[in-house]
């Protein structure tokens, strides 16, 4: 018989092992892989500190946060901290237990040196879910180098009110969208098995994205019925369709409840309803918020107590609540062991599918040459190309290669305002600053522990205009200053060119001076600052005027877009972003982009999106506001192009199953003479059913590629599962009775309608049976006379 104990032997199946370790663990030990610890308290002035490590890794940890996210470490140095931890873990304690390190990689990996894609509301904005999964097995290759195992991305929060400062860190406004984009992200990370991938964290369940006032954290007020068909809906996708293996439940209190001490919210609906079988993770500080924030508990052994039974796996970012209070609770006999053990064994299976057991250790010397490889700046270049929305355009796009152009504004030449609030240089930005003593050394470029904002090379606009026009440059005004010295010059500069090129926009990040990100909430969505004036008195000098919006709010931009002959929503473009601009601005790429979220004509319109149910989206019985209409500035999907298209063609079956899928046959024609991409949506409404349902719902769409003159045929097969609801009694059902069916361009433009009846009795399900809709181009070619 082997003296090698069978949790350590890969030949046994992953029970009989969690079974074994788990009878060797000493309470101790149990409760240190039900933590983490931020990497910069194992961290010393000469790199990992082993003195450090064996007063805190005693009895071992479950998780190590950010050795990359929070240092200036290279990705060599990266992987040795990484090794370093490991083997401390597997040589110096009893069990040799490897920790996971987990990483933010929300548009990115968050670390030095690593690819800065665009921000996540610029990937929704190219409705190209196979590019973004591509883009996040990128990511998983540039984390796995360096050791870590677990990325705390993708965010599923349906993002439903513009002033809240991290609608930029999600996909948009509509469930199905936030789903799709969601399944290909977790899919690219988590590979095809997690021995050779990283485990995949939604985040943050559930209803995060609908907070009181748009104010981070704070309370959601949602019924049941919207609560899982809208905000649950994304991560029953994930779970469903790409095997989400982890999820960080949220921090804010969704009617009254905070989802870490609610087993309403996790065991009930998450396990129960939507059948997830992974980890939970808590929000950070999410169950030491429990008693300050929400007050639902009275101490951190509370607090912890509460969390633990609701099922809160892990506390993240660090192991105090579940430390010491949870073992005191343990000797008082006020918990069982059975619950620890729940959540202890949720942990190790993870490590276990994980393969660190076996590969604890990465090859330090091959780190840095996957970071920021060349297919990996032109995926980066490619979805920022592909998310670019053309809101506006008069004739005056594409521009003229060699014209003198006036380029002015404030995020026109500064890479930092390309970047949103988890891109590594911003996140690293605010660690930068805390830290006074460690600035100098991050600053000279040092490759130490301390943190520094190091950028990748950075395309601005500036620099990538510079290579096809004769650029004269103004900043004209900043994004907060008050100064208005600038504009007056800025007007003189534009007066001297053929066409004037504004970049306005934010500065996102954490710190008080940044307008948009985690904390930086807003009650007023008009452009900061005097960029208005900027773009008023620009237009007012007679010079033809593109406007660009570099940032990651749903900005209100109703007199700038009147004022401008052209406008484009670039959000937040990463590293290739300037390089991606300039491109489309001169039609060496054709704008495809669509709006992720609905751009609204002031804040006070806001909840302003497009999926209303009946009732919803104006004003009984007039329509409108008496100052304004309710129709959003710019509807959910929407998007120009330098090219034009025609639907026809469509077919539907007259009638169709409740149990069956509904094949949508459509032809799209391009009609003009440049090649372009059209993203062909549709949509459903569900014309008399028990409880008021969605005006139109999206139930599906398609990036299609289509030759100037040629057509192709779109068949879309949508299962009848997604026009399930919860009635009256919250049951998930399908109903018999008409559908409308509608393909269009966005939201709001619809070019072509059909009814189907759907056949036979009420068809009772769960949510976690929906079927995505899937597309087939069946046929692309030269349209026929």
């Amino acid at each position: 018989m082997s003296d090698v104990p069978a949790y350590r032997d890969p030949a046994r199946d992953t029970d009989t092992r969690l079974k074994d370790l788990l009878g060797r663990m000493t309470v101790e030990e149990k409760l240190a892989q039900l933590g983490g610890i931020p990497a910069s308290e194992l961290a010393g002035t000469e790199g990992f500190d082993e003195a450090a490590a064996d007063r805190r890794l005693a009895h071992g940890i479950g998780y190590v946060g950010r050795i990359a996210g929070t240092s200036g470490l290279t990705p060599a140095s990266s992987a040795r901290f990484a090794n370093a931890v490991q083997r401390h873990l597997v040589e110096k304690t009893r069990l040799g237990i490897p920790a996971a390190v987990h990483e933010e990689a929300l548009a990115g990996f968050c670390a030095r040196g690593a690819t800065q894609y665009p921000q996540a509301i610029g990937l929704a904005a190219t409705w190209a879910p196979e590019d973004v999964r591509e883009m996040a097995a990128a990511i998983a290759a540039e984390m796995r180098a360096v050791g870590a195992r677990q990325a705390l991305a993708p965010v599923l929060d349906v993002a439903r009110d513009p002033r809240w400062g991290r609608l930029e860190e999600t996909f948009g406004e509509d469930p199905y969208l936030v789903g799709r984009m969601g399944v290909a992200y977790v899919r690219g990370l988590q590979g095809s098995g997690l021995q050779s991938g990283v485990v995949a964290t939604a985040r943050h369940f559930v209803g995060h994205g609908l907070p009181e006032g748009g104010m981070n954290r704070a309370p959601v007020q949602l019924g049941p019925r919207e609560l899982r068909e809208v905000f649950a809906e994304p991560f029953a996708a994930a779970v469903r369709d790409a095997n989400l293996r982890s999820v960080m439940c949220g921090s804010s209190a969704v009617d009254g409840l905070p989802p870490a001490a609610s087993p309403e919210i996790l065991e009930e609906l998450l396990r129960g309803e939507l059948g997830f079988e992974g980890l939970v993770v808590s929000d950070h500080g999410a169950v030491e918020l429990l008693a300050g924030h929400h007050r639902v508990a009275r101490d951190p052994g509370h607090a912890a107590m509460q969390a633990l039974t609701a099922g809160v796996d892990v506390e993240l970012p660090a192991l105090s609540s579940y430390g010491e209070p949870l073992k005191a609770l343990l000797e008082a006999g006020k918990l069982e062991m059975t619950a620890v053990d729940r959540a202890v064994r949720r942990v190790l299976r993870l490590k276990l599918e994980l393969g660190l057991f076996e590969a604890p250790y990465v090859d330090e010397a091959a780190a840095a040459a996957v970071f920021d490889a060349p297919t990996s700046r032109t995926l980066a270049g490619r979805l920022a190309e592909r998310s670019m929305v053309l809101l506006k355009n008069d004739g005056l796009l594409p521009l003229r290669p060699g014209c003198r152009l006036a380029l002015l504004g404030p995020t026109a030449d500064d890479p930092r305002l390309l970047l949103g609030d988890y891109h590594y240089p911003v996140l690293a930005e605010g660690e930068f600053r805390a830290d006074e003593a460690a600035a100098p050394r991050a600053a000279a470029g040092a490759d130490g522990f301390a943190p520094g904002p190091y950028f990748v090379p950075v395309a601005t606009p500036r620099q990538a205009l510079g290579e096809r026009a004769e650029v004269l440059y103004h900043r004209g005004c900043g994004i907060t200053e008050g100064d208005d010295g600038g504009l007056a010059d800025a007007v003189a500069v534009a007066r001297r060119a053929d066409v004037a090129v504004i970049c306005v926009g934010g500065r996102s990040g954490r710190l008080p001076d940044c307008t948009s990100g985690e904390y930086r909430d807003a009650a007023d969505l008009h452009l900061t600052g005097l960029q208005s004036r900027l773009v008023a008195e620009v237009a007012a000098a007679g010079v033809p005027v593109v406007l660009v919006v570099i940032g990651g709010r749903a900005y209100s931009l109703v007199q700038e877009v009147q004022a401008v002959n052209a406008a484009v929503m670039a959000w937040l473009p990463g590293e290739e972003g300037g390089n991606a601009l300039a491109r489309v601005l001169f039609g060496e790429a054709n704008p495809a982009g669509r709006l992720p979220v609905s751009l609204p004509r002031s804040a006070g319109q806001v909840p302003a999106h497009y999926l209303h149910r009946a009732g919803g989206g104006r004003s009984s019985i007039l329509g409108d506001y008496i100052d304004q209409p309710t129709r959003p500035l710019f509807p959910f999907g929407h998007g120009l192009s330098y090219a034009s298209f025609e639907y026809h063609d469509l077919v539907c079956p007259d009638t169709a199953d409740v149990h069956a899928t509904i094949n949508v046959w459509v032809t799209v024609r391009n009609v003009s003479p440049v090649d372009g991409d059209e993203v062909v949506q549709v949509y459903v409404h569900d014309r008399v059913a028990e409880v008021a349902r969605p005006v139109r719902k999206l139930v599906g769409f398609k990036r299609v590629t289509v030759a100037a003159g040629a057509e192709c045929r779109l068949k879309f097969l949508v299962d009848a599962s997604q026009l399930g609801y919860y009635d009256r009694r919250m049951r998930f059902v399908v109903d018999p009775g008409e559908v409308e069916v509608m393909v269009g361009a966005s939201s709001r433009d619809i070019r072509l309608r059909s009814t189907v009846t759907l056949k036979g009795e009420r068809r009772p399900m769960q949510q976690q049976q929906v079927l995505a809709t899937q597309v087939e181009v069946v046929e692309s070619r030269e349209a026929q006379a």
